[in-house]
This record gives C-alpha cells, sequence and structure tokens, in this order.
C-alpha cells in the first residue's frame, strides 16, 4: 500500500510539474478565487477556452512567473496584464509570449490572469494590486521570484488595467508600461466595449466613468509609464495614450511615448507588426536609464 501511494504521489508532483511547464513558466501561483477575494465578479459558470489560450468567465486569479535570465538579470520584475476587452484575456501573444521576452532579457515576468469585471472595475484592479504585493515579497508565495523593483505592463484592456492601478492601487507599481491602452472613457468600438464590461449599467454615468479612466486620475504618486500605440488604431485611438502622457506631464511625472504610423490594434508580440523590435530595444533602453536615476528623482 505504500509504494502504491509513493508512486501515487510521485504521479501527482509529476503530472503538476508537467502543467506548470506548459508555457514555459516555472511557477503557477494562486491568487483567490471569488469565495477568498475580497469582491466577487459574480461568475459562477466554469472558466471556458473557446480558442487555445482565449479564456472567458475567468472567476480565479493566477500569476505565471517567468524567472529573468539569471546573466542579465535586471533585478526588476514585471507583472503583464493580457488584453482581451474585459470579455476575455487573450493569454498568448499579450501574456506569455510577452512575459518570455522580459524573462530573456533579464525582468522577472508574471503573467497575471486576472478576473474579469462583470461590472465590477474593483475586481480586476485587486487582483493586480494583490499580484503586485506578491511579486514584490509583501506577500507570501513567490519565494525566489521577488523583486525590489516591480512595474506593470498591459495590452489595450489590460493597458486599462495596468493604468488603473497605476492611478487608483492602494499599491502602486514602480513602472508601468502601456501598449495601446484604454485609459479614457470615450466612443470608439474597443473603448465601448471595455468601459461596457467594466461598469456594466453605470457605464453611461458620467460620473463614474470619469472615476474608472485613468487619464483623468493621474496624481503626483502616479508612477513613470512608457506608452506604445499606432496611428490607425481605429479600435482604441492613439488619443488615449496622449491624454495618459499628458496628464502624466502636467504633474511632472516621467513618460515616453511611442505612436508607429501603422500595425492598427492589437499587434502584442506578433511578428507581423513591423515595429515589433523597434518597439523591444524602446523598452529595454527605458528600463536602463529607469534604473540608472536615483530613487528621488524618478518622478520628474
Amino acid at each position: 500500500m505504500k509504494r502504491i501511494l509513493a508512486l501515487l504521489a510521485a504521479s501527482l508532483l509529476f503530472t503538476a510539474s508537467a502543467a506548470a511547464q506548459r508555457h514555459g513558466e516555472a511557477a503557477v501561483l494562486k491568487i483567490w478565487d471569488n469565495r477568498t477575494a475580497p469582491h466577487s465578479n459574480g461568475i459562477a459558470s466554469p472558466e471556458r477556452e473557446p480558442e487555445p489560450d482565449r479564456i472567458e468567465n475567468v472567476s480565479a486569479a493566477e500569476l505565471y512567473v517567468f524567472p529573468a535570465d539569471s546573466v542579465r538579470d535586471r533585478g526588476l520584475a514585471v507583472v503583464i496584464c493580457p488584453g482581451g476587452g474585459y470579455m476575455k484575456l487573450c493569454m498568448d501573444y499579450e501574456g506569455y509570449d510577452a512575459a518570455r521576452w522580459f524573462a530573456a532579457n533579464g525582468v522577472t515576468a508574471a503573467v497575471l490572469k486576472y478576473r474579469l469585471p462583470e461590472g465590477h472595475p474593483e475586481v480586476p484592479l485587486e487582483d493586480a494590486v494583490q499580484a503586485l504585493r506578491i511579486m514584490a515579497g509583501l506577500e507570501a508565495g513567490a519565494t525566489g521570484y521577488t523583486a525590489d523593483r516591480v512595474g506593470i505592463a498591459g495590452f489595450s484592456a489590460g493597458g486599462h488595467l495596468a493604468a488603473a492601478v497605476s492611478t487608483l492601487g492602494t499599491f502602486k507599481p514602480a513602472f508601468s508600461i502601456l501598449f495601446y491602452p484604454v485609459t479614457g472613457d470615450g466612443e470608439s468600438p474597443g473603448c465601448r466595449i471595455t468601459f461596457d464590461r467594466l461598469l456594466g449599467g453605470r457605464r453611461t454615468d458620467a460620473a463614474v466613468a470619469a472615476a474608472w479612466s485613468p487619464s483623468r486620475q493621474v496624481t503626483a504618486e502616479t508612477p513613470p509609464a512608457l506608452l506604445f500605440h499606432s496611428d490607425d488604431d481605429a479600435t482604441v485611438p492613439p488619443s488615449n495614450s496622449t491624454a495618459y502622457y499628458d496628464a502624466l506631464k502636467r504633474h511632472g511625472i516621467g513618460a515616453s511615448l511611442h505612436i508607429y504610423p501603422s500595425g492598427g490594434h492589437g499587434w502584442g508580440l506578433l511578428g507581423s507588426f513591423p515595429y515589433r523590435e523597434t518597439w523591444q530595444r524602446a523598452v529595454l533602453d527605458w528600463l536602463d536609464r529607469l534604473c540608472a536615476v536615483p530613487d528621488g528623482e524618478r518622478r520628474r
């Protein structure tokens, strides 16, 4: 019987280990679910994956951790928020692919599978705050992967979440990197869908929409940001990035903005985006400059 139990335990350990390596991550950390989190999004139906790495009905938050290359380690970590209009999470080219790239370039990356808001905007926000705290070593679970400086990156609706935690979060990242983010409450297709899912029936309440528009919530405590957009993005217009950039500069916060001539929306780590290597060089250069600036001067 003991031998059978030992073999069963070994089998379970192997299965868990294999599952943890599905995307190349070193660890999968469960943050919480609707039963244990401060707030619930009300989703009770099972999680769905109608296409590979496109996840719907997310009601449990998790972190997929990709450690920095030890030779290139910059002493930084970044929490990555995939996009998907708050309807789903695009976990591959705006999540795992980005994490592998950051890790290969010396930044420990943790892809956040955040709970979808379903009209409860506080839900993904508290997931992102808790993810930052975990990667900063302020909460248990990420021993061996933490960093003193933890930033956040996000794509589209994930960019909204990254900007929201940078402006509204109770624990803010050291920096943010925003790819074609939704930062306003505009009427373009992407902004409208994002805010419909974020706020539900309160979408038409101007005061509520403004309260959840990061470009309107920037303060002197907002961290430095690097922003990327395409000029021909019809889903989330580049005015979202320029509005956030302008708000940062009004508060004397360091920021850099890159708007490329073409590319549309949702290019992430796709090889078809003509400026992929350009933005990657820009990220590494910006992080190097950020790390070289003393703590007390990073806001300028």
